[in-house]
């Protein structure tokens, strides 16, 4: 499997349905969105993702046995992230491909049997219980199948490789408060770590849009640093991610020590 003119191909399992939901200008992809579709089935996804009405869109879907249906091409703006920010960025869309994984979402607990918003009866067997990062209360979802993880890091890999892109994130991680998917049964940190291994030592530089203080941990309960605040336009590499922090190192500055702590990613973005 490849990318070749903005497509997947090189699989016969990979389908191309043509969306009308695309916006204006052309993408400039540095992300890679994660989500979930919240519907009965990848067909039904599929027909509302492409169907004018729903004002929505993604790039791909890949369904609970491996299919993977292309919508959009990878340089066209899909609608799929709606309000976002992340990393000093303000609306995704114009600068994220979209990844939706066949998954009914959050579950209930109905009679003997967990149903979705929209029915249908699913086993504890598909199902686990936890506390998405962004709530306090513990909840059913429906699990991702093996294959459809593996499928979805294959190409998330081969997407990534192909644009440089520099990191993947969560609907839930752009849109948080407003948005759960792809949630706590998604294996994000295992996920991101295998399909952006091959560059676990290529850091990108991202700079401070404004004055930040830099912390301890990822949390304003965590004490500041010396350091802080760090000056607009301090740069610093990018270590690892956690909800809406980002562990950096900053270069040492005036003789200074390099430094390496946790600042909040809404004021930091990608140095050009």
């Amino acid at each position: 499997m490849e990318v070749r003119n903005h497509k997947l191909v090189g699989d016969d399992a990979i389908t191309f349905v043509d969306t009308p939901n695309i916006g204006p200008g052309r993408l400039d992809p540095q992300y890679i969105v994660m989500h979930y579709t919240a519907g009965r089935s990848v067909a039904s996804s599929v027909a509302w993702l492409a169907d004018p009405a729903a004002r929505a869109s993604a790039h791909v879907v890949i369904g609970r046995a491996g299919e993977i249906v292309q919508l959009a091409s990878f340089n066209k703006v899909a609608w799929h992230a709606g309000a976002s920010r992340w990393r000093g960025v303000t609306g995704l869309n114009k600068y994220s491909i979209g990844i939706e994984l066949d998954n009914a979402g959050v579950l209930e607990r109905k009679g003997g049997r967990l149903q979705a918003w929209f029915g249908g009866d699913y086993s504890d067997s598909e199902a686990m219980s936890a506390i998405h990062q962004h709530e306090d209360r513990e909840r059913f979802w429906h699990t991702f199948t093996e294959l459809q993880i593996e499928v979805a890091t294959r190409v998330v890999s081969i997407i990534a490789d192909h644009y440089n892109i520099s990191e993947v994130i969560g609907h839930d991680d752009i849109s948080p408060g407003r948005k759960l998917d792809p949630g706590p049964a998604f294996p994000m940190k295992s996920f991101r770590s295998i399909a952006m291994g091959r560059r676990e030592n290529d850091f990108e530089i991202f700079e401070a849009i404004t004055q930040l203080n830099i912390r301890t941990g990822p949390g304003i309960a965590f004490e500041k640093l010396d350091r802080s605040p760090l000056p607009k336009g301090t740069r610093m590499k990018v270590l690892a991610s956690e909800a809406s922090w980002c562990a950096v190192e900053v270069p040492n500055v005036d003789n200074d020590p390099d430094i390496v702590g946790w600042v909040h990613g809404d004021f930091i973005r990608l140095s050009r």
